[in-house]
């Protein structure tokens, strides 16, 4: 009950909650003149709209304004003409989970699975291969991949790894499935709201992984899913620890240690401390909670039916102790150098994200080259043409997220050392060399200054194209008034 209760202190009630308003009575009061249309849960236009009115705090024009958005949007859902459209069970079947968006789904989840590691190119698999052991607390899962943020989304309704691995596969091949460890005990029934209640997790119990190691020894290669349980991540789910919980570590060094053909799949909703697999796991595939056809998207990344193409939206950090670390933070007052001992960076560890925003690998390899820049001047509302070579050295057709990155050197207000200004998606036929373009112009270099409005301030910027955060293919303009 404490539970329900703070959630339905919705986003206008909890004003209050943070001490920017008094009471409820006041949030509504702010809330609405400030043009939220809709109250959420806390009930605090519906306790205090009519008396706000009656004090002459709230216009009645500014909730007829409000009121005429709320009911453009129901008149665009066609609510108007049948009030429950999106409650019929049978349109639902018929329109909304039919193959046709199925194979959208699937398109979507392929293209978010990140490559992070592919040593000695373990990935992508043979579809012949002799052998695969899927071994892993995730595995066999149909409802971890539907996250935690579900809604009404069946329970156990997601395509598993172990589904989609056999359904790709040869005949021939042959599968052997262990689950190794449960990674949490079951603290409601199945299907139950997990939402509203703490995990708990598996600490003791080892006794699948002598199974799981025996079907890593019979396996010519070994797909290992681990990571968190869907309900990990979401409202309310922070944790001091990002590594493996439970006693999945123990599972991935026994079949580690008999079996190095290892790729370790994840499933999780943040990024997690990969200190203990990095070093030694050849293949990694962050594949996130992919919905409805988890398995499928998965298993066309492993077996090389897509090659991937997703970046990291995160830095993934060496360390929990790194957290938070994000791409474009402020710059210190004395900077890392890694030759001398400065204020600046860690003792025991690089300064550095293990796997920084933006990045992601391929099956292929992008090689950029030829950086160039149309003029080095412009005024504050020039613009400036930029070029990239982009090259598929590889022997397969792959796609490319070429990415724009800026730094405003000295400006009013300190600027983060590199912020992300552009993207493209591009797709390159093995051997393929494209030149790439990018405008820059006032909107990408503006901020909010020191005037307290958003303007371009003169002076030098260094620019920076590649495929991810940490790309080093640099060059420089000036601004000029």
């Amino acid at each position: 009950m404490e539970w329900i209760c703070r959630f339905r202190l919705g986003s206008i009630a909890e004003m209050q909650v943070h001490g920017y308003a008094e009471d409820k009575k006041q949030a509504a009061e702010l809330a609405l003149n400030a043009g939220s249309d809709m109250d959420m849960e806390s009930f605090s236009y519906e306790g205090f709209l009519e008396e706000l009115v009656n004090e002459g705090k709230v216009s009645i024009a500014y909730i007829d304004d409000a009121v005429r958005r709320v009911l453009r949007v129901k008149f665009e859902l066609g609510l108007f003409d049948d009030p429950y459209k999106y409650c019929d069970e049978t349109r639902e079947k018929n329109n909304i989970y039919t193959t046709e968006h199925l194979e959208i789904a699937r398109d979507v989840a392929k293209k978010s699975i990140v490559l992070l590691k592919n040593e000695s190119k373990l990935l992508p698999i043979s579809k012949t291969v002799k052998s695969i052991a899927v071994i892993g607390p995730l595995a066999d899962s149909k409802d971890e991949p539907l996250g935690n943020w579900r809604a009404k989304g069946e329970y156990n309704s997601a395509v598993s790894l172990l589904e989609g691995i056999k359904s790709a596969v040869s005949p021939s091949t042959k599968i052997y499935y262990e689950k190794g460890v449960a990674l949490t005990i079951p603290t409601v029934k199945p299907g139950d709201n997990q939402f509203s209640h703490p995990l708990k997790f598996n600490n003791t119990d080892t006794s699948g992984i002598p199974a799981a190691v025996e079907a890593a020894k019979k396996a010519d290669i070994v797909v290992l899913a681990v990571g968190e349980d869907a309900y990990q991540s979401g409202e309310g789910r922070s944790q001091t620890n990002i590594g493996f919980f439970g006693k999945q570590q123990h599972l991935i060094d026994a079949v580690y240690k008999v079996n190095k053909n290892v790729v370790v799949v994840l499933m999780n909703g943040r990024p997690m401390d990969l200190s203990t697999i990095n070093d030694k796991i050849p293949s990694i595939l962050e594949c996130w909670f992919l919905g409805s056809e988890s398995g499928h998207a998965i298993a066309d990344v492993i077996f090389g039916d897509y090659n991937p193409s997703g970046k990291l939206p995160v830095s993934f950090p060496r360390h929990v102790g790194q957290e938070p670390l994000y791409y474009n933070h402020k710059n210190t007052g004395r900077p890392y150098n890694s030759k001398i001992v400065t204020y600046s960076g860690y003792t025991d560890t690089a300064k550095t994200a293990l796997y920084p925003f933006g990045y992601g690998l391929s099956y292929t390899r992008f090689d950029y080259h030829n950086l160039s820049l149309n003029t080095s001047e412009i005024s504050k509302n020039g613009k400036i043409n930029l070029t990239v070579e982009v090259s598929n050295t590889g022997d397969v057709d792959g796609e490319e997220v070429i990415q724009l990155y800026i730094r405003d050197i000295a400006a009013s207000v300190t600027r983060p050392i590199k912020e992300l200004k552009g993207f493209k998606k591009i797709k390159f036929e093995a051997g393929e060399t494209k030149t790439i373009a990018f405008t820059i112009d006032a909107e990408m270099l503006q901020f909010y200054t020191a005037n307290k409005i958003w303007e371009v301030e003169p002076g030098t910027f260094h620019v920076w194209v590649g495929g991810d955060s940490a790309t080093t293919l640099k060059s420089e303009f000036r601004v000029t008034e």
